[in-house]
């Protein structure tokens, strides 16, 4: 057996006992500390139709689980393209110019930290004359804003730690500004950049949840919280289950592409 897939038979055996040690310690606290919180099987019969029929629309917020996520990753697909097309060059400016820097640093380093739910109210507040979009518009902006902001620091730093000798061989080639921004600078801050990317986007994808709770609109986060108002804890634990899920997917996928974009 190769290396290779000696690591992929020791992640599977690794990653099936990781879920067996979660699944028997979520039996255990649900009979002895919490016994009002469904155990595994439970949570399986309250999720099942969602399940087995997941493009079955029942109704407005009663739809099968490919539904829902569908309308929450289009949502984030979106909000994530505004943050990374925003952002990238406001990282490049930040690392390019000591004055832009200088001036537009603290402002960053003062939004950064802002929650979304504190941000959410001003998006929906700026498209208030957008009509029956005003929701949307407002949920879009507050995944923007709140998913940029590591794209902007990691491309930054990639381009204030590109090697000296690849500028000084631009010069000497004699190459324009935008010959050496992108065949010198952006490919030497790709690493950089793509660590931005996927740290934006699982906060987008942390967003759309408290976005969709608070707009009420349709997707996996407006689905929890009316389970939650319901009282149905089967599938509280279904949605939780779920979130995480689509978000460890877009992880992967977003390491794959980085990977891909390394070798290339």
């Amino acid at each position: 057996m190769n290396s290779s897939l000696r690591e992929l038979f020791l992640n599977t055996i690794c990653g099936f006992l990781g879920v067996i040690l979660f699944v028997g310690f979520w039996s255990i606290l649900s009979v002895t500390v919490a016994p009002e919180l469904p155990n595994p099987v439970q949570t399986w019969e309250v999720a099942k139709p969602y399940i087995l029929e997941p493009l079955a629309k029942r109704g407005e917020q009663d739809q099968g689980i490919l539904l829902l996520v569908g309308y929450s990753l289009n949502l984030v697909v979106k909000g994530y393209l505004v943050a990374i097309l925003v952002g990238t060059p406001i990282g490049f400016c930040l690392g390019l110019s000591p004055a832009f820097a200088r001036i537009f640093d603290p402002i960053v380093q003062i939004l950064r930290p802002v929650s979304p739910l504190a941000w959410l109210p001003l998006g929906m507040v700026l498209f208030l004359g957008a009509g029956r979009q005003a929701l949307e518009y407002g949920a879009l902006f507050t995944i923007a804003i709140c998913a940029m902001w590591p794209t902007v620091l990691n491309t930054a730093v990639g381009v204030r730690a590109i090697p000296q000798d690849y500028l000084n061989v631009g010069r000497v080639l004699k190459l324009s500004r935008a010959r050496m921004l992108f065949q010198v600078m952006v490919p030497a801050t790709l690493p950089y950049m793509f660590t931005g990317f996927r740290l934006s986007l699982g906060i987008a994808w942390l967003v759309i949840v408290a976005a969709e709770m608070l707009t009420g609109s349709t997707g996996i986060g407006s689905f929890l919280w009316n389970e939650y108002n319901n009282a149905n804890y089967g599938n509280i634990i279904f949605s939780i289950l779920t979130i995480g899920l689509i978000g460890f997917i877009l992880d992967r996928l977003m390491g794959l592409a980085e990977s891909r974009f390394k070798t290339a």
